[in-house]
Formats: structure tokens, C-alpha cells, sequence
């Protein structure tokens, strides 16, 4: 049997470019063999050479996060060549301000509701003790239909408990 028996099966970037994984490959730790549409993408979008250079003047522990940016950075620009990363940035960014917004008008429900309550329900003394902001006895307005016991949810006492 020869030598080349024994040897690893060379990385996706080396198998790619079809040339000899050589013990020090700089593609090698970061592009493994069972992965090669990783490379195939870093490769048609920066070249190999590009990604070569760049991996050989970072830092090694730097090495890891910068192939795994340019290969989520490649994956997006194979899926949208113009935008790239930066259009799903924006779409989760237009999410998230949507999604703030709603919490916001959630809680200003919340607590309009929350102070109707406290106005109806004030404990003797005007204190509700225990620095809390809503007293014990305060009765959620979701849950005042439950109040007659028709509902199914519930025991029919109102607190929304089985018990």
C-alpha cells in the first residue's frame, strides 16, 4: 500500500481548486472536506487567493471568525448579489422596529389598563405593600368573562388557576 492511503482526504478548498493538500494548508482547519459549497461560494465570490492573503495576515485565532463572516457574507450575495448580508441586516432591522413598536403600544395597554384597575381596587391606607406596582387583588379585565364559570378555561373564580 502506498503512503497516500493513510493521508487525510484533502480540505473542500484544496479539492476544489484541485491541487494537493499539503500538511499546512491554510484552507484546510477552516474548509473541511464534507463542506464544499462553503468554499465553492468564498471562491466564486472573493477567490481563493483573495481569501489566501487574507488568512495569512490575521491573527490564528482570528482565523475561524473571518471565514465564517466571508462565508455568510458569500452565502448571502449568492442569494441576493446586490444587497448581500446587508439586506437581511435591514429586513431584521425594519423587523425589529416594528416589532418594538408593538411592544410599546402593548405596554401602553397594559398599563391603561393597569391604572383603571388601581383606581377601582385601592387597599386601605393607599399602600400595596411589598413594592409592588399592582395590588394583590387586582382582577385582569382579560379575564373578567371568566368570572361566571361558562367559560372553559378556568375554574370559574376568575384568577385564571385550575384550582
Amino acid at each position: 500500500m502506498s503512503s497516500s492511503s493513510y493521508s487525510n482526504p484533502p480540505c473542500a478548498a484544496c479539492k476544489f481548486l484541485r491541487r494537493k493538500c499539503l500538511p499546512g494548508c491554510v484552507f484546510a482547519p477552516y474548509f473541511p472536506p464534507e463542506e464544499p459549497q462553503k468554499f465553492a461560494n468564498v471562491h466564486k465570490i472573493f477567490g481563493a487567493s483573495n481569501v489566501s492573503k487574507l488568512l495569512n495576515e490575521i491573527q490564528p485565532h482570528q482565523r475561524e471568525d473571518a471565514v465564517n463572516s466571508l462565508a455568510y457574507e458569500a452565502d448571502a450575495r449568492m442569494k441576493d448579489p446586490v444587497y448581500g448580508c446587508v439586506g437581511a441586516i435591514s429586513v431584521l432591522q425594519r423587523q425589529l422596529l416594528r416589532l418594538q413598536k408593538e411592544l410599546d403600544a402593548t405596554n401602553r395597554h397594559l398599563m391603561k389598563y393597569a391604572n383603571n384597575g388601581m383606581n377601582q381596587v385601592v387597599p386601605a391606607g393607599g399602600s400595596f405593600g411589598h413594592n409592588s406596582v399592582l395590588p394583590v387583588s387586582y382582577s385582569y379585565p382579560w379575564n373578567n368573562y371568566n368570572n361566571s364559570g361558562d367559560s372553559p378555561e378556568g375554574d370559574g373564580d376568575g384568577d385564571g388557576s385550575m384550582d
